[in-house]
């Protein structure tokens, strides 16, 4: 069984959460940044005061290193092609790629778009405008606020989704993302219930997003008695986060760079970002991390899938994983995701590695991600509007192609380029080398430089952008992150889970309890407790 492809709802450009990065930076102690420069001064939100600021600014950036220079276009478009080739290499499994989207989402969620409320002080509106790692995607204000009330059931758990009945194939609840279901046109209809409408922007991040929800619902129905009723929401999402950042800390981190970098960080603490600030401070976020360092997952998406039963064998491509969410596509026109597109978590993550032999995806049917390198698939040359909030115009131009973005948004925001944040990193009494213009220019694999000009090349190999060099860096080292790359990333995790409510920074004795093995708990271990460990509910169609 399967569907066509259908295109996607044009779309208005979007500005926020509903669309994929953002064009508006407000950079603390500098201003804010738009697409064409700096925004003039009297429009800038960062020279108000006191509760004028926290109402007026957008999500709070800082730099961490220094400025950098900007990018020529003809550079930044002959690299983006360059780019968006394809790729090869295998890496991690795949589940892990679209992990890191939701977990991007979660870091650079501004929770102040779903808060309401008469007693919001300006604390509160700078900490939900700041990065944590507290599920702010999923939870939104929480139960208690009145604009986020509206994705809980009962005041304690999140509201599930129903997919559609396809054929033989059931309607079944709990593997969709929640959707409005009233409006006045079938696209406001599929619309997701989600504080984060972005982790409806393809499948496979909204199948994690529906994940958790039911991860959710597991703790809190399996909380002891001894729990009051009205704590026992506030009680699961303390245990939901810890154990979530737990798997970040020794699953996810370790599968994307090299181990020792982060395990230096959380053992001895940070060097280079907000070094010494008050653990229960509230964070920023720095513009390496989020305009290049983490980046990474986008080199990790595959063009095409074994999704499940019904499209294995590459079945399951870019462009139907796009279509079937509603913020980038129609749910192939359907008001909720076909019961056919369910995913078979199986394939994803290796739970036959976490004590479960059982739930070992089929020969030859296990998805692993791409490489970390300085590649990605082709078919993100060419991404649908609605992802990105583009115009009809962007179709098929440069403006769609995902490499070209990344580097024109860093150019914007005179983004340090990866030689001077390997000079700052060992300023700071980092340990880092400095790659050679030998090494950025041949890589192992990967980008090729040769439609760059003989002056163009001298210049990039010189002042490298540093998106392409942190995964130039990776594609050294067997397709982890690595020197400034590992070191930006390990240490935007730190403070984010140092600054988030809910903290193992801040808590170093504790251990997760959710996992099939004593002190473990891998994504595996989450999935496998979220689902009860049964077949039938992580792979429902069957084999």
């Amino acid at each position: 069984m399967s569907s066509k492809p259908a295109e996607p709802a044009k779309q208005a450009p979007a500005v926020g959460r509903g669309r994929h990065g953002r064009d508006i930076f407000v950079i603390e102690g500098e201003g804010t940044f738009g697409p064409d420069g700096k925004v003039a001064a009297k429009d800038d939100p960062t020279r108000a005061s006191g509760a004028e600021a926290a109402a007026a600014a957008p999500f709070r950036f800082s730099r961490m290193g220094p400025k950098g220079t900007k990018v020529a276009f003809d550079v930044r478009r002959k690299i983006a092609r360059a780019m968006t080739v394809t790729n090869n290499a295998d890496g991690v499994p795949a589940g892990y790629t679209y992990l890191g989207q939701f977990v991007d989402h979660d870091f650079t969620f501004d929770k102040t778009q779903v808060m309401l409320g008469e007693d919001i002080s300006p604390t509160e509106l700078l900490q939900g405008r700041s990065p944590s790692l507290d599920l702010d995607s999923v939870y939104g204000a929480g139960p208690l606020d009145a604009a986020s009330k509206k994705f809980y059931s009962d005041g304690k758990h999140l509201k599930v989704g129903k997919t559609t009945r396809i054929g033989n194939l059931i309607a079944r609840v709990g593997f969709d993302v929640p959707r409005v279901g009233t409006g006045a046109n079938d696209q406001a209809k599929r619309k997701a219930l989600i504080p984060d409408l972005r982790n409806d922007e393809n499948l496979a991040v909204a199948q994690h997003h529906a994940a958790f929800i039911r991860f959710h619902k597991r703790v809190l129905d399996t909380l002891p008695s001894s729990v009051p009723d009205g704590e026992k929401f506030f009680e699961a999402r303390r245990k939901v986060v810890l154990h979530y950042q737990w798997m970040l800390r020794t699953d996810y981190l370790p599968r994307i760079m090299d181990g020792r970098v982060a395990e230096d960080v959380f053992k001895n603490g940070r060097k280079i970002f907000e070094v010494g600030a008050d653990p229960l401070s509230v964070p920023t976020m720095p513009i390496e991390f989020a305009v290049a360092g983490f980046r990474l997952g986008h080199s990790m998406v595959r063009e095409a899938y074994d999704w499940n039963r019904e499209f294995p064998d590459g079945a399951g491509t870019l462009d139907f994983l796009f279509t079937f969410s509603a913020t980038s596509g129609n749910l192939g026109g359907n008001p909720t995701l076909p019961s056919n597109w369910i995913v078979d978590w199986r394939r994803f993550y290796p739970f036959d590695q976490f004590g479960r032999a059982d739930l070992k995806a089929p020969a030859g049917e296990f998805n692993r991600a791409r490489r970390i390198d300085s590649l990605l698939v082709d078919p993100l040359a060419a991404l649908p509007i609605g992802s990105f909030g583009g115009k009809q115009s962007d179709v098929g131009t440069i403006q769609a192609n995902l490499a070209f973005r990344n580097v024109t948004r860093a150019s914007m925001l005179s983004l340090a380029s990866g030689q001077q944040m390997a000079a700052f990193l060992r300023s700071k009494g980092v340990s880092v080398t400095t790659l050679t213009a030998a090494q950025l220019r041949d890589g192992s694999g990967g980008a090729v430089l040769s439609t760059l000009t003989a002056a163009q090349r001298t210049t990039f190999l010189a002042n490298t952008p540093l998106w392409f060099y942190i995964l130039r860096e990776a594609e050294l080292n067997n397709g982890k992150l690595t020197g400034v790359g590992a070191r930006i990333v390990a240490e935007t995790f730190h403070r984010a889970m140092e600054g988030s409510k809910h903290s193992i920074v801040r808590n170093p004795g504790f251990r997760p309890s959710l996992g099939q093995v004593a002190g473990r708990f891998g994504m595996p271990d989450l999935m496998l407790f979220a689902f009860q460990g049964k077949e039938e509910l992580l792979n429902p169609l069957g084999d």
